[in-house]
């Protein structure tokens, strides 16, 4: 599906006439630039490669200094493949003006990385119970997690305590609330993976 590259920039509130306040994200989304175009013939798909965002040439390796040079742009921080797009030669420059108000549209991110939590913020757990059991020390434990002599084994996918976050999340059917393509704005309404300034990709 045809999209773009983007920035988190924040989120702030849209009034409506009747004065609903309605919460909504405010994504920096391009320019992005065509880097490569890739063909069945050559490549077994077809797809479109969007860089975005600036990258300092002396940190970029030799090999994506001619990738980008083939383009005629600069090194970019970001590559990202996308299918559906018509019709873009190499070095074309993809605006936000790609979307339309009103239609909906998923944006993909990396979730804020809360490192290792316990079963009560990681899973919901209510904990072992009221502190007058006899638990001084115990009252977020996760309680047993096994059976008796049968199965003589702990399951598969036992919701325990563990690294919470930072992984790949998928919003979908979030709608277009504003876009500003001066300033290559896009408003969303809702809330989008990952803290400010991250990099998202939004998909129609």
């Amino acid at each position: 599906m045809p999209g773009i590259i983007g920035r988190k920039i924040g989120m702030t509130s849209v009034y409506s006439a009747e004065g609903k306040a309605t919460p909504c994200t405010v994504i920096e989304a391009g320019p992005c630039v065509v880097t490569q175009v890739k063909t069945q013939d050559r490549d077994g798909y077809e797809a479109i490669q969007l860089g975005f965002g600036e990258r300092r040439e002396k940190n970029t390796p030799n090999a994506l200094k001619g990738h980008f040079k083939k383009a005629n742009t600069t090194p970019k921080s970001k590559l990202v493949e996308f299918k559906g797009f018509d019709a873009l030669n190499l070095g074309d420059v993809v605006n936000v003006d790609i979307f339309e108000e009103g239609e909906y549209v998923g944006v993909v991110g990396t979730s804020k990385g809360k490192g290792f939590q316990g079963v009560v913020k990681r899973h919901g757990f209510g904990g072992v119970g009221q502190s007058t059991h006899g638990q001084h020390n115990r009252l977020r434990a996760p309680g047993s997690i096994g059976a008796c002599s049968y199965p003589a084994r702990v399951f598969k996918g036992m919701r325990m305590a563990g690294q919470m976050g930072n992984k790949r999340v998928k919003m979908e059917n979030l709608q277009v609330l504003r876009i500003l393509t001066d300033k290559n704005l896009i408003v969303v309404k809702g809330s989008i993976p990952g803290p400010k300034g991250s990099t998202v990709t939004i998909e129609k």
